[in-house]
């Protein structure tokens, strides 16, 4: 069942999960509801993308509004299709909230149990992964493209939060709106890169001609399954940023010329 609900133009909230923590919020931005112009119209929330820094700053003050979530409570990573994970705590409020040279260097994971905080990352057709414990009151964001996928970032964000006191029989995963298998064709440099034992259908379809279709979706569930998560805590988004050109910005569609969502999680106490 599709667990992202259009509950506001300008962003997808995860619902399913608000019963066990009235104060998650937890959700993906769309491109609507905006001030910046093409080819970032109109809701671009990255400031890594060459769009004005001032429309930038003030998008992100509206979703701060609409979430109740000030932007000085924000903690962001400097994204680089790698698995490092942050554990975020009170010192890092406010990193690459207002800023990109702030942002938490080299990270593409976050993860906490410090409430009041929201941790951010940003995504224009990678993968958004969410990590809660409902039990422990833990919470996380990952960005993972094919790079990320590969080289297990699901499992590590686990391990992580394992590590740090949440317990992976609690934990729930959202895999986020992102590329789906029936747009994202790859060639024979990513498929060498793929284990041998996703390289089948759901996971992969082969086109012929050195071309395939890959569902990242698929291989972070099955990662997450064998990193020991119950396959009814894991849920996948229908939405394709891809197809979807109404409301979501596609970097493979767009020739790269485009905005970023942003993902979110956090909890008030």
């Amino acid at each position: 069942m599709e667990s992202f609900h259009h509950t506001h133009p300008s962003y997808l909230e995860l619902t399913k999960w608000t019963y066990p923590h009235p104060e998650l919020t937890v959700g993906l931005t769309t491109r609507i509801g905006g001030t910046g112009e093409p080819p970032f119209d109109s809701f671009n929330l990255a400031w890594h993308v060459p769009d004005h820094q001032d429309t930038i700053r003030k998008n992100r003050e509206t979703l701060a509004e609409l979430l109740d979530f000030p932007l000085e409570s924000w903690v962001g990573g400097e994204q680089v299709h790698k698995t490092e994970i942050k554990r975020v705590t009170k010192k890092d409020i406010g990193k690459g909230a207002t800023s990109r040279e702030t942002a938490i260097p080299d990270c593409d994971g976050l993860i906490t149990n410090v409430p009041n905080i929201l941790l951010t990352a940003f995504y224009a057709d990678c993968v958004p992964l969410f990590f809660f414990d409902p039990v422990n009151n833990w919470v996380g964001i990952a960005h993972a493209g094919w790079r990320g996928t590969v080289a297990s970032m699901g499992p590590k964000m686990v391990q992580a939060l394992e590590k740090n006191g949440a317990d992976r029989k609690h934990i729930r995963v959202a895999v986020g709106p992102s590329i789906g298998g029936d747009a994202y064709e790859v060639d024979n440099t990513v498929m060498d890169q793929i284990p041998e034992q996703f390289r089948s259908e759901p996971t992969v379809i082969n086109r012929d001609s050195g071309k395939y279709l890959l569902s990242l979706q698929h291989m972070h569930k099955e990662l997450l399954m064998q990193a020991g998560i119950d396959e009814d805590h894991i849920e996948i988004s229908e939405y394709c940023t891809y197809q979807n050109s109404h409301l979501f910005f596609s970097h493979r569609r767009d020739a790269g010329k485009t905005g970023r969502m942003l993902g979110f999680i956090g909890f008030k106490k």
